[in-house]
């Protein structure tokens, strides 16, 4: 198993531990896998922070018991003794529960990586130590470190840091083992056991003793167990846990199916297809893993800004110690270790470097739940910019699938009469559109008559007798050939059909045509209301199809679709993307085929269509499930929305450490007599962070 930091993914290594960097515990790379480690870091930072709080709380009562009125700590401990109970309560504190932090501030020194570590760990250990001497051995300070002849003590300060910090720690641990939620619940989701027929018998097996081949029985209400081909029977099947679309699906011989889908109403038998990492399930969990750990190019921001800023804060600490030691009011060193230990705390960069990861990784669970795979940050980062998106139009924006759509028939012949007279002669050819006439008829449940005589002219049509009766079906000219009476109207008809971009076919019977079908690739019903969005977003949408121009050009209009292209080779695709990234468009190219993964890897973002070629797909930078044009839409939700969430963290810890900084300096001080507690500092420190985190789980309730 490989462990890395969800700040730093460069750094992997087999086994648990912290980054060298930044000091967080490394998490494992396959999400799921180290709950064990994950629950165990919990357990122990409660541990230590319960403990923490328990000893914390009579030295905050010993220490600020003369700001409570009514409470005289002073009067019922004096002070000899209680700088002893203060010191004894609070050594296991710091050095047992806050041990840690002194473990990783020495990492960073050897590592030379300057992190949060090292300020927490300077600056409880300039109080805890200050105070340990003090208490200890008060004659070696000299008279300006005494104050009504003590010296004064911080224990409070060290223990009150060390608690808030383990407190944000722990929220923020709980935290992050919530982005990935997205990802348990999709593994959650997987069939345990599935029936498996064999022998005339059937039994009961675990998911993970398929082989492929294997025949499976699926019941009404069960998952379906792994990914594969309806054998016999039919069924809808809800597969909204992995596409996000909540309608369920016709499913029939031969249709694909997937595992840990739902299957509603019927039983059927399937074959295996795919186990183990093969399924898209399997996929989908290994995609969105390797996508949580990458960079967005906004995370160099932070980078660069975390590399100076801890060696700046422990310069302006170390300014501000000696300031005030030299010009503060009595007793001027106290002030001077007060306020440079409340630079440290507050400007812990935390909160900095978590601002991206965390939204990154909440953002791409919640696409994955939607049906929208992102294989890296950078796709959703750039996403947010496109200004022109270029699509395929076949799978795309049409079905991908000819259909018929149009029936004509003359006063003598019905529609269903029509239909049943073409698909009764079409089931005996191989052509793609009679496949398409056949299919309509099954859907309709049309009887099938018998067909005597059979015979297919190539680029003409067929013929046939059909109970006693001569049939031709094909081209206009095909029955002009054979002497075929056509009507005037069918012929206005057609025209129409044709203006449409569909492709007529005609029917004749005993030598006079009787109708036309009309058969297209039809425009998917989200086609329309996604173009309509994608305008308000403020995209130009363009078409680039290999099809006829008629037919494009009857599909742009019908969709409103800005330009178009037809007839346009996978060259001339690039062509298109590369001339318009020459005038500072960012593209998107949306596509299923091999044709277009050229095109998908030259535009800045690529979207793969799910149901298309693994070329394509391994092209893309985004992915969707279900290839509709209204997952592009989600996907540019997604991805607007992760970025303004980033935005908000980055603006979060930059301005909280801003004004951070220079009100524990002491700036506050010559105006208005204020000095910030390291105690208030620390509470603020550990809120930017838990903030932050906060924040970026919001991402798993936007709605798509």
């Amino acid at each position: 198993m490989i462990y890395t930091c969800p700040m730093h993914p460069e750094i992997e290594q087999n086994h648990p531990g912290n980054c060298p960097t930044c000091g967080m515990t490394l998490e494992p790379k396959t999400i799921g896998a180290g709950d064990e480690e994950e629950q165990k870091e919990l357990r122990s930072l409660s541990r230590k922070f319960w403990s923490a709080l328990i000893l914390t709380i009579p030295v905050l009562l010993i220490a600020m018991g003369h700001a409570i009125p009514g409470l005289h700590v002073e009067a019922m401990i004096p002070k000899q003794i209680s700088k002893w109970i203060e010191f004894t309560l609070e050594t296991p504190g710091v050095l047992w529960a806050g041990g840690f932090f002194f473990e990783r501030a020495w990492q960073s020194i050897v590592n030379r990586s300057l992190n949060m570590f090292t300020l927490i760990a300077l600056g409880v250990g300039a109080a805890y130590f200050y105070s340990a001497v003090a208490a200890i051995a008060p004659g070696i300070f000299p008279q300006s470190f005494h104050r009504d002849g003590e010296v004064g003590l911080y224990f409070e300060a060290a223990a009150v840091i060390t608690t808030l910090v383990l407190f944000g720690q722990l929220i923020e641990a709980k935290a992050r083992s919530r982005t990935g939620q997205a990802i348990k619940a999709l593994l959650g989701l997987a069939a345990k056991t599935a029936h498996r027929v064999r022998d005339g018998g059937e039994e009961e097996i675990p998911t993970d003793e398929i082989h492929k081949g294997n025949v499976l029985r699926v019941r009404p209400g069960e998952k379906i167990p792994i990914d594969g081909v309806i054998t016999d029977g039919t069924s809808n099947i809800d597969e909204s846990m992995i596409t996000g679309e909540p309608m369920p699906v016709s499913k029939g011989p031969d249709d694909k199916v997937i595992g840990a889908t739902l299957n509603q109403t019927g039983s059927f038998l399937m074959r295996a297809a795919k186990i183990g990492s093969e399924t898209l399930l399997a996929q989908i969990v290994q995609m969105v893993a390797d996508a949580q750990r990458t960079r967005a190019p906004i995370q160099k921001l932070a980078d660069t800004v975390s590399g100076y800023f801890v060696p700046v804060v422990i310069g302006i600490a170390l300014i501000t110690f000696l300031i005030w030691s030299i010009i503060g009011p009595a007793p001027a060193m106290a002030y001077a270790l007060v306020n440079a230990v409340s630079v440290l705390i507050i400007a812990c960069p935390c909160a900095l470097g978590l601002a991206t990861p965390m939204s990154i990784m909440v953002g791409v669970g919640r696409a994955a739940q939607a049906g929208i795979l992102i294989k890296n940050a950078e796709a959703i980062e750039t996403a947010e910019k496109v200004t022109h998106l270029i699509t395929d139009k076949t799978g795309t924006l049409t079905a991908g699938k000819p259909e018929v759509v149009s029936r004509i028939g003359t006063n003598a012949t019905s529609e269903s009469d029509l239909l049943q007279i073409a698909a009764s002669l079409e089931s005996q050819s191989e052509h793609p559109l009679a496949r398409a006439i056949v299919d309509a008829a099954k859907k309709e449940k049309v009887e099938l008559r018998d067909v005597t005589d059979f015979q297919s002219t190539t680029g003409g049509g067929i013929s046939g007798k059909l109970e006693g009766k001569s049939v031709l079906i094909g081209k206009e000219k095909f029955l002009a050939d054979s002497s075929i009476t056509i009507p005037g109207e069918l012929k206005k008809e057609a025209q129409r059909l044709q203006e449409k971009a569909q492709t007529t076919v005609w029917l004749a019977v005993n030598d006079v045509a009787v109708g036309i079908l009309g058969i297209a690739d039809p425009i998917k019903e989200t086609s329309k209301e996604a173009v309509r969005v994608l305008h308000q977003m403020g995209l130009k949408v363009i078409m680039c199809t290999g099809d006829n121009r008629r037919t494009a050009e009857s599909v742009a209009r019908e969709l409103g679709i800005d330009d178009f292209r037809a007839e346009a080779m996978p060259y001339e695709k690039i062509e298109l993307v590369k001339t318009l990234r020459s005038q500072n468009a960012i593209v998107a190219m949306a596509g299923d085929g091999i044709n277009d993964a050229p095109a998908l890897a030259a535009a800045q973002v690529g979207i793969a269509m799910g149901a298309g070629t693994d070329v394509a797909i391994e092209s893309a930078g985004i992915t969707l499930v279900k290839g509709d044009l209204m997952g592009i839409v989600k996907a540019m939700h997604v991805s607007r929305a992760v970025m303004r969430n980033i935005r908000q963290n980055l603006f979060f810890a930059f301005i909280y450490n801003a004004l951070g900084v220079p009100i524990a300096a002491g700036v506050l001080y010559p105006f208005f007599g204020l000095v910030l507690s390291p105690m208030i500092a620390g509470a603020a420190m550990s809120f930017s962070s838990v903030s932050v985190v906060a924040n970026a789980l919001r991402l798993r309730s936007i709605r798509l």
